[in-house]
């Protein structure tokens, strides 16, 4: 993890390698070209992209409109626009007709946190994760988000992507496996701890755990890539297989990851989860990784916590 790389950079680069093999694919924004991307897009196929200005309910219903008519659209905004103020747009006008739009949701998490609550979406995946037909993914990392990106673009239903801002650690190489539904196993070391995650925080978490595996714990690590559909047999068999249960994630307590992984259990197999997330408040605006450690989802955080977590009976 020596390589800081964005989503934002990697998703502009999938979304160029798209339209080159041939796909029908248009991109359109809400003053972000430039932001997220689609700059590369729109040099070399200036046709293909339309922007609405800050208009992200007109973006969504254009969206919509050209995926009607057999496009690939990609609407490209911030999480915290297209959660909450295309919502309608999203649920009525995409997912009810089940259109091939791909909404790319930059900014996520703490990566606004310079400006503030209006910015900063640490709710976004438990909105939309309820609205039927949508597949919502969190890549974890550049070359995550480029295949995750290009898989979903092959997939005729909408999905909803969610991304960083700023160079984030490589995780992955160019052949990070994804399925959607599907987990990806990081850490099979034992049975003391079972951690499931999703998204950029995954940088914290394999620090933490690696750490934890030097003194002595037995750390299984899991990723889940997409949390609608969900890997449930994974949440299952880590349950069963593990003491102790942990979720982490750069997100609202309710509705993300803890609250799908809990579902799950709640129905097939009921068991502990203790989760490391955003509390249940609005947050202070700083720096990205100040507010994480801050909120205490930073690796020195993340390892104490779980020590913690493992002492109790």
């Amino acid at each position: 993890m020596n390589k800081l790389k964005s989503t934002r950079e990697a998703f502009g680069i999938a979304l160029l390698e798209l339209a080159q093999e041939g796909l029908d694919i248009v991109a359109i924004t809400a003053d972000t070209s430039k932001s997220m991307g689609v700059n590369l897009l729109k040099n070399e196929y200036p046709e293909r992209c339309f922007d609405c200005g800050i208009a992200e309910q007109n973006m969504l219903m254009v969206a919509a409109g050209l995926a009607s008519t057999g496009k690939i659209s990609f609407a490209i905004s911030y999480s915290v626009f297209t959660s909450m103020r295309a919502l309608e747009q999203l649920r009525t006008f995409v997912c009810y007709p089940n259109l091939n739009v791909k909404v790319i949701a930059g900014l996520g998490g703490f990566s606004a946190g310079i400006e503030g609550v209006t910015h900063m979406a640490l709710e976004d995946l438990g909105i939309v994760r309820c609205i039927p037909n949508l597949i919502v993914a969190s890549p974890a990392d550049y070359y995550s988000t480029i295949n995750i990106t290009k898989k979903l673009a092959k997939l005729n239903k909408p999905a909803y992507i969610r991304l960083g801002r700023d160079p984030s650690p490589v995780i992955f190489d160019k052949d990070y496996p994804f399925t959607e539904g599907k987990a990806n196993i990081l850490l099979n070391e034992g049975e003391d701890v079972g951690i499931i995650t999703s998204g950029i925080i995954l940088t914290e978490v394999l620090v933490a755990a690696k750490e934890l595996i030097k003194m002595g714990l037995k750390i299984k690590l899991i990723e889940l890539p997409t949390l609608k559909p969900l890997d449930t047999d994974a949440v299952i068999n880590l349950a069963k297989t593990t003491k102790k249960l942990v979720t982490i994630e750069e997100h609202n307590i309710i509705g993300g990851l803890y609250s799908a992984v809990s579902e799950v259990l709640c129905k097939y197999y009921p068991a502990q989860v203790y989760p490391i997330a955003v509390p249940d408040e609005f947050t202070e605006s700083g720096l990205p990784y100040d507010l994480l450690k801050k909120y205490k989802l930073d690796y020195r955080n993340i390892i104490k916590k779980i020590i913690g977590i493992s002492q109790q009976q």
